[in-house]
């Protein structure tokens, strides 16, 4: 009888541990190597409007934070992965919340020209299922699709500007926020 209980707590252990690291489908990792740099998950939360769920948002650092303004202020490395998990994600909304976030936090940090340029990078279709990595490493921003290089932009200025439209005082989701904060 005392084995059949610690193999049923180590089952119910690893089965409640594996059910925390997939939300809305999406398998979350602990860690990910991005450009041969390990980073660890600092927190993973969910983008929904109305009753949709528009895509996951995990953020990967150095160190981990629960602080916002520490995060995005940061020289450090560290990466946002947004895995679109519906279809009603398209190019075109993709390049309109990009717009509004960068109104609602750049505050002057990120130049007409950089925002355009990193814009440029969500030229092609957007179906569920693509993966994008936003990856601060070495001074400038690189953007992946589906693990493919789109380009970069350099300086932290526009990487703080960047980062704040999920962790600044006016985030694209407030839960979405806290999620990736690790709250």
């Amino acid at each position: 009888m005392r084995t059949f209980l610690i193999i049923l707590i180590t089952v119910v252990g690893v089965n409640f541990s594996s059910a925390q690291k997939e939300i809305a489908g999406v398998k979350v990792a602990d860690k990910e190597t991005f450009q041969e740099k390990e980073l660890t998950l600092n927190g993973v939360g969910l983008r929904e409007k109305l009753w949709f769920d528009l895509y996951v948002g995990m953020l990967y650092v150095t160190n981990k934070s629960k602080s916002a303004d520490a995060l995005i202020n940061s020289d450090n490395p560290m990466a946002i992965k947004l895995h679109i998990t519906d279809s009603k994600v398209t190019q075109e909304k993709m390049v309109k919340a990009v717009n509004e976030g960068f109104e609602n936090s750049s505050h002057g940090n990120a130049s007409k020209a950089e925002i355009s340029k990193f814009k440029g990078f969500f030229s092609e279709k957007i179906v569920e299922g693509t993966i994008f990595d936003l990856v601060y490493m070495d001074g400038k921003t690189t953007v992946y699709r589906n693990g493919k290089k789109k380009g970069s932009v350099e300086g932290l200025e526009f990487k703080k500007a960047l980062f704040a439209i999920w962790l600044g005082k006016e985030p694209a989701d407030d839960d979405l926020k806290d999620g990736m904060l690790g709250k």
